[in-house]
């Protein structure tokens, strides 16, 4: 019933894609519509999640202003987690992800226009892909990084260690951290579903209080991949503990 429902979804996703590529495909041309890509993004993952009884659960620790511009750091265990902070931030986001996905007909036009892709193994592509979060930040723009850097290979995934780099983005750029903790995406579909399908549900998402870096200097960005990191790992426990 999960490989079912894995090719129910993977329906969902190609005909609401191609209901509004006509849109999306008019608003990627240069000069990119920004606001036009992201609301049709939005638009997007709400139709294909819903239509496939895939629902999102907000819980919040504090109100969050989104006046303010902020890194968006979430443990990474499902290809619902985009769906996930698409459908969670209130104003616009750019994604950095994984090269790879250049070549996916979906994700493939956002990484072309709006969002950063970043080679994993290049430390210059590295360096140009965290330029570019830099200036979509002086932008006003929300930048969207998973610390993890990719989906832990483990099943049950167990939460990987962070990567430095969105932490240090922060404290340079004077942008607060907005820890998201992700609770069981997983649960309906690991990874992109291949192994495992895929089932309707509700996918709850934990929005912890943003962390302030103004005031923080270099030698700070162990203490706050940690901090973030034991947030992230104490939300995972106590959710899995009922």
């Amino acid at each position: 019933m999960k490989k079912l429902h894995l090719h129910y979804f993977q329906a969902t996703l190609a005909l609401s894609f191609t209901f509004l590529y006509p849109f999306i495909y008019f608003f990627s041309r240069n000069p990119v519509n920004f606001n036009a890509m992201n609301s049709l993004r939005r638009l997007f993952s709400f139709l294909s999640s819903a239509v496939s009884g895939i629902l999102f659960r907000f819980y919040y620790e504090s109100k969050i202003d989104w006046s303010a511009n902020y890194i968006i750091c979430a443990n990474h265990t499902s290809n619902l987690d985009i769906t996930a902070i698409i459908l969670m931030a209130k104003r616009n986001v750019v994604f950095m992800g994984k090269e790879e996905l250049l070549d996916n007909f979906i994700t493939g036009i956002y990484l072309k226009t709006i969002d950063i892709p970043v080679n994993r193994d290049s430390k210059m592509s590295a360096f140009r892909a965290f330029k570019k979060a830099e200036e979509n930040i002086k932008l006003g723009r929300n930048v969207v990084i998973f610390p993890e850097g990719m989906i832990s290979e483990h099943y049950p995934p167990l939460l990987q260690p962070f990567k430095n780099g969105p932490f240090k983005l922060a404290i340079d750029q004077k942008v607060s951290i907005l820890p998201v903790t992700i609770c069981n995406n997983w649960k309906l579909m690991w990874d992109d579903g291949d192994n495992h399908g895929s089932k309707p549900g509700i996918c709850d998402i934990y929005i912890h209080a943003p962390i302030n870096t103004s005031g923080m200097i270099p030698d700070d960005v162990e203490n706050l991949k940690v901090e973030v990191y034991d947030l992230i790992y104490t939300r995972l426990n106590i959710y899995e503990a009922g």
